[in-house]
């Protein structure tokens, strides 16, 4: 049976506002945030999307989000599953960090190497921090062996794709339509998979906030090609294409110090890495 599954990245946080690196850490969305998450509502409400089930992270930001949408579409009586391994990518001894102050003190290439490599985390966070989530009792049912002190985006991956096999892909089997509320990486996680992006180019995909990314399945939960799609995506984010290109360049600057780019380079950019046109 033919199955749809969108997703959709949290809106703005109150350490996303502070350009703090936040991982496992679990602030609120901003007022900006809410009305991100409306307005990703908004377009779903405009594609007519019924959702049969939902899933979101343990993290709130993640969570404030899916409600937001639930209400707006009024699906709140849908399922909803929690699970850490939708969390964010869990960034060490770097949470809590200023990203700007980091790239002063590491350099630009080491907090580029961290951020945007495949398979290099970064230091990872001390047990006795109040941000090794071993120390959280949300995560007392997490074997101590599963919970990271830092990972990479290949970490996540790793630590993502259980639970997709395990509990969406029986939705998807039975031609439901899904909805899922997380974050940059482990929707990044989910994306290489359905797509079957390589190591170096999922790197460099930039997933905006509050905006939806629909895929329609065949039978074997292969993603068809939306006609809205563009570059390694066989889905399609839901929205105007310019503001979406925006808040993608919007996201990749979040550690930029000094840049000879101007907005529209950046932009130009970003489009190339959607695309598949830059290494």
């Amino acid at each position: 049976m033919a199955a749809a599954i969108c997703f959709v990245r949290h809106g703005q946080s109150e350490w996303n506002a502070d350009n703090l690196f936040t991982g496992w850490a679990d602030p609120p969305l901003t007022t900006l945030g809410k009305n991100e998450a409306a307005a990703g509502a908004t377009y779903m409400w405009k594609e007519e999307l019924n959702f049969d089930v939902a899933y979101t992270s343990e993290l709130t930001r993640a969570q404030q989000t899916l409600d937001i949408v639930l209400k707006l579409i009024d699906q709140e009586d849908i399922t909803v599953h929690k699970s850490w391994r939708l969390n964010e990518r869990m960034y060490g001894a770097l949470q809590g960090l200023n990203k700007k102050e980091t790239v002063l003190k590491y350099g630009d290439d080491q907090v580029k190497e961290w951020r945007r490599s495949y398979s290099t985390p970064p230091p990872p966070v001390d047990l006795d921090s109040e941000y090794w989530p071993g120390n959280i009792n949300r995560y007392a049912h997490v074997p101590a062996a599963d919970i990271p002190l830092s990972e990479c985006l290949k970490d996540t991956v790793e630590r993502t794709l259980p639970y997709w096999d395990a509990a969406v892909v029986p939705a998807l089997e039975r031609g439901k339509t899904v909805l899922i509320a997380a974050h940059g990486n482990s929707i990044r996680g989910m994306l290489k998979m359905l797509d079957a992006i390589p190591d170096e180019d999922i790197v460099g995909l930039e997933i905006p906030t509050g905006v939806p990314l629909l895929y329609h399945l065949d039978a074997d939960q292969k993603p068809l090609k939306d006609p809205r799609s563009f570059g390694l995506l066989s889905g399609a984010f839901l929205g105007d294409p310019e503001e979406i290109k925006a808040a993608q360049a919007k996201v990749a600057a979040q550690t930029k110090v000094h840049t000879d780019e101007s907005p529209a380079e950046v932009e130009e950019r970003i489009l190339a890495y959607a695309q598949g046109k830059e290494n």
